[in-house]
């Protein structure tokens, strides 16, 4: 059993394992899903970037096609300028956020326009927009090359058309970069695994002022109205479909395959934690528990777990100390039954024999013994008889010893004037210090009067007790100058029943009481050298009060 003053080793607890698992279990959903939405809205700015760049090569194409007209056209005064013009460059940032940014509707139809093209505008949109047919095949978007009055110079079947109340491109129309989600035309339902992500029904959109320069600047700008100069000459409007995350993760099903090993490691560690901590600790408890039913624990238990929670630590420690107790005391018990079977039959075996030839010769009639020799039997009848009813009362001594009635502080100067009293022929030599025991006054004079008993029977006349308390307990120790123990009796001294006074009347069981008072209440007592050559001498520890 693991002394109290050991500190024991931490374990968590049954509930603080329960809670750390189901907290694991939930936050692997919600990180796979927050994974999944930052991934998603990744893809839907990488597209925006995308559309960003090519937009602003066909803006410049644009812009420079316009800028060589000669004579050079009428453009609206619609005047931007750069928010920094000392800056060389100014770069266009994706912004669009999936998750926080709303989702329009699908982009509304082109409708009649209500100004002529011109033609010379007309031309430069049909070269520009076979620029991006070239490019479509690798970028996958859509173009509508716009005039400054957001009519649709090039572009598929909307030729002709104005887009000018589209959101994105009115702002683009004044000069503003300006960008947009909207819902995903499809003339085909996706397929089932792809409903899952919101990307794959939505389109980025992408409205790129093109801005043209009198004086030669050329330039794509989202800055707000400024000096003169700089006009809008029209609109690239760009869109496309971001890629879609499951084509994109199959693509990297290498690094996807090596994430979901992670998490088959992570659900196989949770699986180990629950084995190792509940599961076999209680197994190996139950397998313990029916051995000990069926009488397999003999040589007592195993050893208990070095596992487990707090609890199952607790619960299989109890158990293992149960499991012991009872495996000692079933030995003991056999043990002691074949010893107290041993001490009663021979004194009833004397009694019966004496008692047979005094009824022999009572029977017979010429009386064939004397008065002496029925004296004699009657003495070995009494003297056995007095045996008996000293061993009966050590067995209720012993009883009484290992089930003692605990508690209550005793303070070991209120005993030894007791203790001299009982013992008058004994001269008490008290040494150390006072200190106070847990034990009633009664179980402590019964523990250091056997060993005066014990002393004085073997020729002691001084016994020596020298106190010292400690932080858990109370060493004392009790010294006496009498016969002292020989070299080949000191292993057997705490035997029940072990005796060299057998023929004056001792039982053998005084320092066994001793020993199972002591043990009973967290003690012990030892045997250590003898003192000066003669006498014994015995350390105790006793618990503190």
């Amino acid at each position: 059993m693991t002394p109290p003053w050991v500190r024991a080793k931490w374990r968590p607890s049954l509930g603080m394992i329960v809670v750390a698992v189901l907290l694991a279990v939930a936050a692997l959903p919600l990180a796979g899903l927050f994974f999944f939405r930052l991934y998603e809205n990744q893809l839907v700015r990488q597209t925006e970037a995308e559309l960003i760049a090519q937009a602003s090569v066909l803006a410049a194409a644009y812009a420079e096609a316009v800028e060589r007209l000669d004579p050079p056209p009428a453009l609206p005064p619609t005047p931007v300028a750069l928010a920094d013009p000392d800056e060389r460059f100014h770069p266009i940032e994706p912004a669009l956020d999936l998750t926080g940014d709303d989702v329009l509707g699908a982009r509304p139809a082109a409708v009649p326009a209500n100004t002529a093209v011109d033609p010379a505008l007309q031309s430069i949109g049909v070269q520009v927009y076979a620029l991006a047919r070239r490019t479509q095949d690798q970028m996958l978007s859509g173009v509508r090359v716009l005039d400054f009055n957001g009519t649709i110079l090039a572009g598929a079947e909307e030729v002709g058309l104005s887009l000018a109340a589209v959101p994105e491109v009115a702002d683009a129309l004044a000069g503003h970069y300006h960008a947009a989600l909207r819902i995903r035309r499809s003339q085909h339902e996706p397929p089932p695994l792809y409903s899952m992500s919101r990307g794959t029904g939505v389109r980025v959109f992408v409205a790129l002022p093109v801005i043209v320069h009198t004086g030669g600047h050329t330039g794509t700008h989202t800055g707000a109205h400024g000096a003169d100069g700089d006009r809008v000459a029209g609109v690239i409007y760009a869109s496309r479909t971001p890629n879609n995350i499951f084509r994109h993760l199959y693509g990297e099903r290498r690094k996807v395959a090596l994430a979901g090993g992670g998490i088959l490691a992570v659900i196989l560690i949770i699986a180990f934690v629950f084995s190792r901590t509940i599961t076999r600790p209680i197994h190996q408890l139950v397998r313990q528990t029916r051995e000990l039913g069926t009488g397999a624990l003999a040589e007592g238990p195993a050893d208990a777990p070095h596992y487990g929670t707090r609890e199952i630590a607790l619960l299989s420690q109890s158990f293992h100390d149960m499991a012991q107790r009872l495996s000692d005391r079933s030995r003991y018990i056999t043990t002691f039954a074949a010893h107290v079977s041993h001490e009663l039959k021979s004194p009833l075996t004397g009694i019966q024999g004496a008692a047979e030839l005094l009824h022999d010769d009572l029977e017979s009639e010429n009386g064939g013994m004397d008065a002496d020799q029925r004296r004699r039997f009657l003495g070995n009848i009494l003297a056995d008889t007095r045996r008996l009813t000293a061993l009966v009362q050590r067995l209720r001594d012993l009883a009484q010893a290992d089930n003692p009635v605990r508690g209550g502080d005793t303070r070991l100067s209120t005993v030894w004037p007791d203790l001299a009293a009982r013992f008058p022929a004994l001269a008490l030599d008290i040494g150390g210090e006072d200190a106070a025991v847990a034990m009633s006054a009664e179980n402590v004079l019964i523990l250091f009067g056997h060993l005066a008993d014990n002393a004085g029977r073997h020729g002691a006349t001084t016994l020596t007790i020298t106190v010292a308390p400690r932080d858990w307990a109370v060493t004392v120790t009790v010294a006496d100058n009498g016969q002292g123990i020989s070299a080949p009796n000191r292993g057997r001294v705490f035997d029940a029943f072990f005796t060299t006074r057998r023929d004056s009347g001792g039982t053998g069981m005084g320092l066994h009481i001793v020993q199972s008072l002591l043990r009973s209440h967290g003690g012990d007592i030892q045997l250590t050298a003898e003192q000066g050559g003669s006498g014994a001498m015995f350390e105790i520890t006793l618990p503190r009060g």
